[in-house]
């Protein structure tokens, strides 16, 4: 019976929709040539994703997905169900301001969390920032809040529709009214006061705002904005006018001695500089503190005239090193916390301590040291998952720390910094039992012969008869680690029979900065290789099949199905490519896509181009090809990775596929990349997602 039932499902998913009529996209005579290789690109016009011809094609496309997620009979389901799993309490952990303890908190189905304060940890909260409030729909998000020295002020950055261009507000802290100032084109940026007086940030010069959402953004700058004064009065304070496509971001020390400028050429490698502010010759400027972008480096603290630095050079798994600004050829620096065998991924400071956060197979080990790297001691953790937290002021005796697995849904600890001691504060209100789910790491063995570690979570007592469905996620890139997390969207896969798979492939920071080399620029292969190989031992240890097979990523996840997708289309069923780079030959054409050059080389460097051409998602379709079932899902406001990528990518996949599975793109309204989204956006597609991935896979609505 079950091979027959297996049968009829498989029928229905191959018949019931196989007459489906794509949107008629046009075609035009777009020819490139990169270095003699002449490289087609039809569908250009897409690109330009504020003409009617666009707009008119997202309407048709979308109206196509809405008309095949609408014949799936459990599609309602999942959204009530995920609606229902989704209404709890998420609290988010406590911070210290001036006289009060600070905590985000949505109710349950609110589309953005609410910023709380009470005067201590038993007093009734009272809301002090409710960016609900904002819009009607929900879509403006609240980002950056940094309260000024003495929390006289709050500074909060909103976001709209998903957008990275940010727009500052002001708000008097003792009563809740808002200020005059308005500062707009903030991008990529914090806010460091200086007292109450005013605060550093940085921004983009003002563009014009049809093209806002695509036009490469350059001249990033750091301004000084006094309160209570225009923006237009702001002090410019560093500028690289030889060099437009770098990214500044200021910081100033908690006891206002330096003020530094950290600048980065892509998303790798950094250069600090630093101005000492007690220094008040009116010929004091910046110091090179760490030159060029060979390495990362960041800063941690000050201890007196010295800059405590978290950095890899020489040390790829990081070390802690003090450098004299007076003094800071790297003959001078004096190592605090030596590299180890595991990933320093990052370092906080609070109550004058250190909190070395080590990653251990892709799972956290955190340490208290003082600042010259003594009376070091472990924070004992519940188990293999991820903490986050560790940082506050000088002057904190206590800080709270968030912990979460993929089978574990949170919970917040109250640390005492004197004696080392963690009790529970807060315990997730998830309506899930944990207890009927496990995670287990295992390892696979790549291509080359590296042992790649994956985490599989799946409900307890599951059978190993190569049926079970399987979802795949992976990133790959980035020196971006993937530790666990715990998601109320893949706790439902998990209810429903589903197993998770989270593959930590090269290309991330799991193992430090040589992990993350192997799997960039002319290395790229190497992370596609490894999660093929993750499918090889899924299949091997009877997991599951390919027939029962989907796999997700985001971003450069999207990238990674993108390319695993058009190199093995036999091994999956499903796949589901997110806001994904999907052009690499022009992606750094757009927004910020010229920082990834440092990950992936630019198609007008003659090397880079014939790596990217070989596994570009977009210029390896191949007509006549029996790709899985593809939801290629994007949004209008990505500034991020622009949807012109997506566009592509789905039109030349739907002209391009040879066979019944269906090939369908997802574009959001009012979002972006993904930061902010509200959560009923976010129900709307994890519904979408699951109702497509379920439907494909064989699988019903229990």
């Amino acid at each position: 019976m079950k091979i027959i039932l297996f049968i009829s499902l498989m029928i229905i998913n191959t018949t019931s929709f196989s007459q489906m009529k794509y949107p008629d996209t046009k075609k035009v005579d777009q020819e490139d040539n990169y270095f003699g290789t002449i490289v087609k690109d039809p569908y250009r016009w897409l690109e330009d994703d504020n003409s009617a011809e666009t707009k008119a094609w997202v309407t048709e496309e979308n109206q196509v997905t809405e008309d095949y997620l609408s014949k799936i009979s459990f599609r309602q389901k999942i959204k009530d169900r995920l609606k229902e799993m989704w209404n709890y309490p998420k609290y988010g952990a406590p911070f210290k301001e001036g006289d009060y303890y600070y905590f985000y908190k949505n109710d349950g189905l609110q589309n953005q969390a609410v910023l709380f304060r009470q005067k201590g940890l038993d007093a009734t909260p009272e809301v002090f920032l409710d960016p609900n409030k904002l819009s009607k729909d929900g879509t403006v998000a609240i980002s950056t809040v940094s309260f000024s020295k003495n929390s006289k002020y709050v500074v909060y950055y909103e976001a709209h529709a998903g957008s990275d261009w940010e727009d500052a507000r002001i708000m008097n802290v003792s009563d809740k009214s808002l200020l005059k100032d308005e500062l707009n084109y903030i991008k990529f940026s914090g806010a460091s006061w200086k007292g109450d007086d005013g605060f550093y940030y940085s921004r983009y010069p003002v563009s014009n705002e049809k093209d806002k959402l695509t036009v490469q953004n350059q001249n990033h700058k750091v301004y000084y904005h006094k309160t209570g004064t225009s923006q237009s009065e702001d002090v410019l304070i560093y500028e690289d006018k030889e060099h437009p496509l770098r990214t500044v971001g200021a910081w100033l020390t908690e006891d206002e001695h330096f003020l530094t400028i950290t600048t980065s050429e892509g998303t790798s490698g950094s250069e600090l500089w630093v101005k000492d502010m007690h220094n008040t010759s009116p010929k004091n400027d910046f110091t090179l503190l760490v030159k060029g972008f060979d390495t990362e480096s960041s800063f941690i603290d000050n201890d007196g005239d010295k800059l405590l630095v978290r950095t890899n050079d020489g040390a790829p798994n990081y070390k802690v090193v003090l450098i004299d600004p007076k003094n800071p050829a790297k003959e001078n620096w004096e190592t605090i916390i030596p590299q180890r065998k595991e990933l320093l991924e990052s370092v906080g400071t609070a109550g004058g301590k250190l909190f070395l956060t080590y990653l251990q197979d892709a799972s956290s080990r955190v340490y208290q040291t003082d600042y010259k790297g003594h009376s070091a001691y472990q924070i004992q953790l519940p188990g293999i998952g991820s903490a986050s937290g560790f940082g506050g002021h000088k002057k904190d005796k206590e800080i709270f720390y968030s912990y979460t697995s993929f089978d574990y849904p949170g919970a917040t600890f109250k640390y005492d910094i004197a004696t080392g001691k963690s009790v529970l504060f807060r315990k997730s209100e998830a309506k899930i039992n944990a207890d009927n789910y496990q995670t287990v790491q295992s390892f696979c063995i790549s291509k080359d012969g590296t042992k790649v570690p994956m985490f599989i979570t799946y409900k307890k007592g599951i059978k190993l008869d190569g049926n079970n469905p399987v979802l795949m996620y992976g990133y790959g890139g980035f020196n971006i680690p993937l530790t666990p997390w715990f998601s109320i969207s893949n706790s439902f896969f998990l209810e429903e029979g589903g197993v998770f798979v989270v593959v930590n492939l090269w290309g991330g920071s799991e193992y430090g900065e040589a992990w993350h080399k192997a799997g960039m620029l002319q290395n790229k292969q190497n992370v596609f290789d490894d999660f093929i190989a993750a499918v090889q031992f899924l299949i091997d240890k009877k997991y599951t099949n390919s027939n029962k097979l989907a796999m997700q990523g985001g971003s450069n996840g999207g990238l990674l199905i993108g390319a695993v997708m058009t190199q093995r289309p036999d091994l999956f069923k499903v796949a589901i490519p997110q806001v994904g780079v999907m052009d690499m030959l022009r992606y750094h054409k757009f927004t910020i896509g010229w920082a990834w050059a440092t990950e992936y080389g630019r198609s007008d460097n003659e090397k880079d181009f014939k790596n990217l051409i070989k596994y570009s998602p977009l210029q390896n379709l191949k007509p006549g090809t029996k790709y899985p079932a593809t939801l290629v899902t994007t949004a209008d406001h990505d500034d991020r990775v622009v949807p012109a990528h997506s566009f592509k990518f789905a039109a030349t996949l739907q002209a391009d596929n040879d066979g019944a599975n269906p090939t369908l793109i997802r574009i959001e309204t009012k979002a972006g990349h993904g930061a902010g989204k509200p959560t009923d956006k976010q129900i709307d597609e994890a519904a979408d997602i699951w109702s497509f991935v379920m439907y494909n896979l064989g699988m019903d609505f229990k």
